[in-house]
Order: structure tokens, then sequence, then C-alpha cells
């Protein structure tokens, strides 16, 4: 039972390996906002069990640290900002990912639940807003590609 257990982990971590070695550029960007909206709704999930009963050292580790994770996964939103070819929306969202890192840090200090619910919020729009420019520019490039067709042989 153990080695299926290790086989099924195995194949799960390399299923995610190649996942996110295959995907584009948007696609790891929605992969990244997933990933900070799971640890936001963490901590938020923490947070709550910690207000409705005995406040918990152990638990308010396990906040903070889906917080900092989070604020790792906006850092690298940050660095992959291309100014070049994203101008004002790249500095726009450099603003915007600079202040969700302050608030986060504010919110972990004062185990401010309001705040990263604003945050996760905000994360969420922007997840959707990426989705939805993605599956444009797949349908656009589909349809280049259909166009490009012969079929007359």
């Amino acid at each position: 039972m153990e080695g299926t257990i290790l086989a099924y982990q195995n194949a799960l971590a390399t299923y995610r390996e190649t996942r996110i070695k295959t995907a584009s550029q948007g696609q790891l960007i929605i992969m990244l906002y997933d990933q900070a909206i799971k640890h936001l709704d963490r901590g938020l999930e923490l947070m709550e069990k910690n207000d409705s009963g005995k406040k918990d050292p152990g638990r308010i580790e396990h906040i903070g640290k889906a917080i900092l994770k989070t604020q790792e996964i906006i850092t690298e939103l940050m660095v992959s900002l291309d100014f070049e070819q994203g101008g004002e929306i790249a500095r726009n969202l450099f603003s915007l990912y600079t202040w969700f890192n302050k608030e986060l840090l504010e919110a972990n200090i004062k185990q401010d639940a309001r705040r990263i619910t604003i945050i996760r919020n905000m994360v969420n729009e922007l997840r959707g807003a990426w989705s939805e420019i993605i599956a444009k520019n797949s349908v656009e490039t589909a349809n280049k590609q259909i166009t490009g067709v012969n079929i007359a042989g």
C-alpha cells in the first residue's frame, strides 16, 4: 500500500512539473494567481478558526506562512513584468503588486482578515482578466491557423 501511495505521489509530482514546463506564459500567470488565491483562502480559513475559538499560536504561524507564500508569489509576478512591452499596464500592475505586498504585511501583523479578503478578491479579478485574455488569444490564433489551410490540395 505504501509503495502505491509513493508511486501516486511521484506520478502527481511529475504531472505537475510537466504541466508547468509546457504551460504558456499566460497559463503560468494564471497558475500563480491560483496559488496566491489558495494560500489566501487557507490563511482566511485559519483566521476564522482563531476568531471563533481559542487563539492557537500554531495556527497563527500557519496563517503567517500562507500570507508569506502569497507575498512570494506576488513578488514573482512583479519580476515577470515586461516594462518594455507592457508599458503603462506593466507599471500599473507593478504598483498594484507592491500595494498587495504592503497590505499583506500589515494584514499579517494585525491578523486582519478584512484586508486579506480585499487582496484575495482583487487577485481573483486579475486572474479572471488574464483568463479572458488567454481565451481570446487562443481563439484568434486558432482562427489564423484555420484560414491558412489549403483545402483544395
